[in-house]
């Protein structure tokens, strides 16, 4: 991408109503911007990030047998009315022109459970696990910092049913992974802990994944031994102790949840009848699990962790392009080798943005750059092509190397590591 053809311009300042990283860098490097509190639209470079969140999270769900569909976000009344939910506050609620009542989705339980209910018919069809990804509406009372609240987000759902809890166990325990790789790979492992939270009607216990982050709006109690966290729901339950090994000496932690998980059981299938035949063609009740995480928060929270004064600092495999390929000064030597390199560079299937702006001085392209935050920023210049070589660096290090124009395949190296 050329940036004389890129859609958004950065911003010198973020808006002065916007307190918290993600938002303000999201909104001054042009990945976001705010129509009113709690929703915001998604520039291309943010939805580039986005898609990079979706796809990884897409490939994880699929790898333990999720499959993809897409339900509507608009609900009729009766649905929510079966599971006593109607009433509930965080609710958008609009009527037709006759008067009829609708809900706009912030959970899809009410509407997947009576879906599989027209397709599940014996104990042959189970387990099942569908997903999808999409916006869902809640009404916040404190729709604030950025990306990590808001009054509309996007959401992947999953949800998973079964025979027995012995199977809801198993799966419970493969989704459990398969998250923690959705975090490794967005950079997040390290600084992610699987938490105790209330399990609700549901179970015992559910589980969050939490995120620590001086931002954070949670808080949780830490067993570092056990790499366990106890949120504030159920510490006093637990007595102040890990329920794990017993250790009392815990550690608070400021948190972002970024993702859930709960054992509804037979919550949701009772109220719509969710059964399935046996091997004796015995009735049974289906059990049910539902797992989430809000790619928006995930965005946001990458932010907050990944970022230092200057701006951005993108985890490779998030980055909406991996390198910035920035020609200093106008001479006619320079574009050519820039023109030629971002040429090559994107025949090896490198995604890169190339500022091919004349208007702008050398410090206020490398500024930008910086804001955005890309893992390695080129630089070609009369200096550099002195030595038949072209500048890198990584947005993570001060220093920076030079590199043979001709080496694509250490470029293409680079671009493939971590930093």
């Amino acid at each position: 991408m050329r940036q004389t053809q890129l859609f958004t311009k950065t911003l010198r300042n973020a808006p002065k109503e916007e307190v918290s990283v993600n938002a303000q860098l999201l909104i001054r490097a042009g990945f976001i911007d705010k129509l009113m509190t709690g929703v915001y639209s998604y520039l291309p470079l943010g939805l580039r990030v986005l898609k990079k969140i979706e796809n990884i999270i897409r490939e994880e769900m699929n790898k333990i047998g999720g499959q993809e569909l897409f339900l509507p976000a608009l609900h009729p009344k009766e649905i929510w009315q079966k599971t006593n939910r109607w009433q509930y506050p965080e609710m958008f609620k609009v009527k037709n022109r006759q008067g009829k009542e609708f809900s706009l989705g912030w959970t899809h339980e009410e509407v997947i459970t009576p879906l599989v209910k027209k397709f599940l018919n014996s104990y042959q069809d189970l387990p099942l696990a569908v997903y999808q990804i999409q916006d869902k509406f809640r009404d916040e009372l404190r729709a604030k910092a950025g990306l990590l609240r808001g009054v509309e987000f996007i959401m992947k759902d999953l949800y998973s049913f079964h025979r027995d809890e012995k199977d809801l166990d198993r799966y419970y325990e493969k989704v459990k992974k398969a998250y923690w790789q959705i975090f490794k790979r967005c950079g997040l492992a390290k600084q992610t802990y699987l938490t105790l939270a209330s399990g609700g009607a549901f179970s015992e216990y559910s589980h969050e994944f939490q995120t620590a982050t001086p931002s954070g709006e949670d808080t949780i109690f830490l067993c570092e031994k056990c790499r366990l966290g106890i949120n504030k729901e159920i510490i006093e339950k637990e007595k102040n102790r890990c329920p794990q090994c017993g250790n009392q000496n815990l550690v608070t932690k400021k948190t972002i949840e970024v993702g859930n998980i709960f054992k509804l059981k037979d919550k949701f299938s009772r109220p719509f009848a969710l059964v399935y035949k046996d091997k004796d063609g015995q009735e049974k009740i289906v059990l049910m699990g539902c797992y989430g995480i809000g790619l928006g928060r995930l965005m946001g929270t990458i932010i907050e962790i990944y970022h230092d004064k200057k701006g951005i600092i993108w985890p490779r495999e998030v980055a909406p392009y991996q390198i910035h390929l920035i020609p200093i000064g106008n001479v006619k030597k320079v574009r050519q080798v820039a023109d030629k390199l971002y040429s090559d560079l994107q025949k090896e299937k490198i995604e890169i943005l190339y500022d091919d702006r004349k208007n702008l001085t050398v410090g206020e392209k490398l500024v930008e750059a910086d804001l955005i935050g890309l893992p390695w920023r080129l630089v070609v210049s009369e200096k550099t092509l002195a030595k038949n070589s072209i500048e890198i660096k990584s947005r993570r290090q001060k220093k920076s190397q030079l590199i043979k124009i001709k080496d694509l395949k250490k470029i293409k190296s680079l671009c493939g590591k971590d930093y």
